[in-house]
């Protein structure tokens, strides 16, 4: 059904994973120039990959098991894609006047949003697990 809890969760990790890294900007370069997803061809395609299955769990509603398992896919895509960009912000080269090499380049912006849709996801699937429980518990009256 549409209207449950992990419905609103997957619609916002799909605003935050599709339009999202549009506007904030992932990091900012040695030369201060703001790095957004739209940059890197890869990191655009995780973007959208991540919106893809947000959405695809969505309206797989009627089978909860794969929208379990969706939500599970899309977490560690989250992940290697925060992997990835820790890995970005440890190997920008900071020669400064004041360094700046590392963690402080990627913190202010775009890497809270798989951060944040890791987050709505485990909470989707905490929703999904309740729903499952629900029926299971209404077959055993049966």
């Amino acid at each position: 059904m549409l209207q449950r809890i992990q419905t609103v969760y997957l619609l916002i990790v799909l605003l935050v994973m599709g339009i999202g890294h549009l506007w904030v900007p992932l990091y900012t370069n040695a030369n201060n120039e703001q790095v957004f997803a739209t940059d890197s061809i890869y990191m655009l395609i995780a973007f959208i990959a991540s919106a893809v299955l947000a959405l695809i769990s969505i309206f797989a509603f009627k089978k909860r098991q794969n929208q379990f398992v969706i939500n599970r896919l899309n977490i560690i895509l989250n992940v290697t894609l925060l992997g990835v960009l820790v890995y970005w912000s440890l190997s920008i080269s900071g020669e400064t006047p004041v360094s700046e090499k590392g963690i402080e380049k990627l913190i202010p912006f775009g890497s809270f949003l798989p951060i944040v849709s890791i987050v709505l996801l485990v909470l989707a699937n905490k929703a999904i697990k309740k729903d499952e429980d629900l029926v299971k518990s209404v077959d055993r009256l049966r």
